[in-house]
């Protein structure tokens, strides 16, 4: 079974992980924003510019065991949505460490979780860096299969 994380542990790792996005935004100029979410939750979110996509927003919470993250890819398609699906389910065969999801309204998520013992400024950094890069990859295939009427008109 996986450690759980005491409140001491938790304070120590919010703290760190405060420190470690604003060393990433003060050296990114990718990064527009890093913030804290509300509530009882431990939770930030990074706001970075992106190319492909405009803006891509990062969540990531604090768990007694887990930093699970997430970043919003799509809305739910209007067209060809088992090719979207499809077609994300496949780049999961290389993803590590994040997978695709199918999530509220059918939209569509990166989403992965690490271990908080495996936790480090260098292993964030990671995952910030491969949930941009997946993104922006994946993102104009499947906005332009899920909207293809809309891009029609581009052609």
């Amino acid at each position: 079974m996986t450690d759980v994380f005491g409140d001491d542990q938790l304070a120590l790792l919010e703290r760190r992980i405060d420190e470690w996005f604003a060393g990433f935004r003060a050296d990114n100029p990718a990064i527009a924003a890093v913030d804290r979410g509300e509530g009882d939750e431990l939770r930030w979110y990074v706001r970075m510019h992106g190319e492909a996509k405009e803006y891509i927003t990062l969540w990531f919470t604090l768990g007694q065991r887990t930093l699970r993250y997430e970043a919003y890819v799509m809305p739910a398609p209007l067209e060809n949505a088992a090719l979207v699906y499809e077609q994300a389910l496949r780049r999961n065969e290389k993803l590590v460490g994040v997978h695709f999801a199918i999530g509220i309204e059918d939209a569509l998520f990166l989403r992965g979780e690490l271990p908080l013992a495996a936790l480090s400024e260098a292993e964030l950094d990671r995952v910030v860096g491969s949930m941009y890069a997946t993104v922006e990859q994946a993102f104009p295939s499947l906005i332009r299969l899920g909207y293809a009427s809309h891009f029609a008109d581009e052609s």
